[in-house]
C-alpha cells in the first residue's frame, strides 16, 4: 500500500476534500500512473452532484496522463517510465462488445468498491470510472492505459482519454461520417469542439454549430465550424437548414438536456441520424413523434465514448495533433494546481471553461 493525496467526495454537491487515502499495489493484469495532469470533465461534475446518483465516500476523475511507475503480474507492451493516457474503458477482452470491436460497452461489470483505493483507515473508497485520477496515482486495468510518446504534454494528453476521443469518435465512429456530408453540432462546449474538429477531419462540407453565446461560437469558428447558428430564437434549425441549403446528414448532441434532444430531429434531412453524446440527468425524458422519424429513415444512436478502440484511435489522435491537424493545446482554459480542484471545478460549471486541467 501506498498513502496518496487525493479529492475526496463525502456528500453529493458538496466541495471535495483533500486528504490521504490508501492505493494497493498493482495486481496481475494492472499498472500504477503516476499522475502529471487530469482534466475535469463534466461528467465528474454531474457524478459529484449526484444527478446519476452512485456510491460515497468517491474519488472521480478519469481524464488523465501519466507515466507507469508499478506493473503487475502478466502486463506486456508497457514498461516503467513510459508516458501513457489513462482512460475510464475497461475492457475485458472477451465479451461479445469486445468481441464486436466495442470495448466503450464492455458487457462486464466493474464494482469501484472493491477497488485499489481506501480511506487512511482501511475503509471503503469508492474508485469512480474505474479510474479515480483527481489523485496523485492510480492503479487500473492495463486495457484503460495507452502509452504516447515523451513530446505530447500531459495537460494536453490528459484530453484525449475522453472529451477528445467522445468529441472525434461521434463523428468517425458512430456517424461515420463521409466526406462531403453536411453535421450540425449542438453544443460548443469541450466535447461539442472536438467534434467539430471531427467533422472537419472526416471532411464535411458544412458544419453548423449551435449554442446559446455568442463566445461559444466564436470559439466553434476557431476549431473548424464553417456556420454559426445562435439557439436563442424559436426555430434554430431552420437557421441551420438555411446555412446548409438541406438538413444535416448528422447531428451531434453534445449537452446533457432532455429539451435539446426533443428538438434534435428537426436538423435532420431524411436518412440523416441524431448521434446522442451528452447524457441528461437519471430520469430525464425525452418525446418523439416515431413516424416521422420511420417515414424519413431515420436514426438515433447513441456514442459513448466515441465508441473509440483506445489503442487504435489514441495514437491515431496524437499523431494528427503532432501534424498540427488536431487542437489540444487550444482546449485547455486553465491550468491549476492540485489544491485548486474546487476552484477548478466552480470554474467549469460556470459554462465558460472548455477544459480546466489540474497539473500535478
Amino acid at each position: 500500500m501506498s498513502r496518496i493525496t487525493a479529492a475526496v467526495c463525502h456528500a453529493f454537491g458538496e466541495p471535495l476534500t483533500l486528504e490521504e487515502v490508501e492505493l494497493r499495489a498493482p495486481q496481475a493484469g494492472e499498472v500504477e500512473v503516476t499522475l502529471g495532469a487530469v482534466a475535469i470533465c463534466h461528467s465528474d461534475i454531474s457524478y459529484a452532484d449526484g444527478i446519476w446518483g452512485g456510491s460515497l465516500p468517491a474519488v472521480y476523475g478519469h481524464e488523465a496522463a501519466g507515466r507507469v511507475t508499478a506493473i503487475g503480474p502478466g502486463v506486456t507492451g508497457v514498461t516503467e517510465g513510459q508516458q501513457v493516457v489513462v482512460t475510464l474503458i475497461r475492457a475485458c477482452g472477451g465479451c461479445a462488445s469486445c468481441a464486436g470491436g466495442h470495448p466503450a460497452s464492455c458487457d462486464t461489470s466493474y464494482d469501484g468498491d472493491a477497488g485499489p483505493l481506501t480511506t487512511a483507515e482501511g475503509g471503503k473508497l469508492h474508485q469512480a470510472m474505474a479510474c479515480g485520477a483527481f489523485a496523485q496515482k492510480v492503479v487500473v486495468d492495463h486495457s484503460q492505459i495507452v502509452a504516447i510518446p515523451d513530446s505530447i504534454p500531459a495537460e494536453a494528453a490528459a484530453l484525449l482519454a475522453c472529451g477528445v476521443i467522445t468529441g472525434v469518435g461521434a463523428v468517425t465512429n458512430a456517424a461515420n461520417l463521409r466526406p462531403g456530408q453536411d453535421v450540425v453540432v449542438i453544443g460548443a462546449g469541450g466535447v461539442g469542439l472536438n467534434a467539430i474538429q471531427g467533422a472537419l477531419i472526416a471532411g464535411a462540407r458544412r458544419i453548423v454549430a449551435v449554442d446559446m453565446t455568442e463566445d461559444k461560437l466564436a470559439a466553434a469558428v476557431e476549431f473548424g465550424a464553417t456556420d454559426t447558428v445562435l439557439a436563442t430564437g424559436e426555430t434554430p434549425w431552420d437557421d441551420a437548414i438555411t446555412a446548409m441549403g438541406r438538413g444535416a446528414d448528422a447531428v451531434l448532441v453534445t449537452v446533457g438536456i432532455a429539451g435539446v434532444y426533443d428538438a434534435a430531429p428537426n436538423y435532420l434531412a431524411k436518412g440523416g441520424k441524431v448521434i446522442m453524446v451528452g447524457m441528461p440527468a437519471t430520469g430525464s425524458v425525452s418525446s418523439y413523434e416515431a413516424g416521422n422519424l420511420a417515414a424519413a429513415s431515420q436514426a438515433m444512436i447513441g456514442s459513448k465514448m466515441g465508441d473509440a478502440v483506445i489503442k487504435r484511435d489514441i495514437p491515431w489522435m496524437v499523431d494528427m495533433y503532432e501534424q498540427n491537424r488536431l487542437k489540444l493545446n487550444e482546449l485547455i482554459s486553465k491550468r491549476w494546481r492540485f489544491d485548486q480542484i474546487n476552484e477548478a471545478i466552480a470554474d467549469s460549471k460556470s459554462g465558460t471553461a472548455r477544459r480546466n486541467v489540474i497539473v500535478f
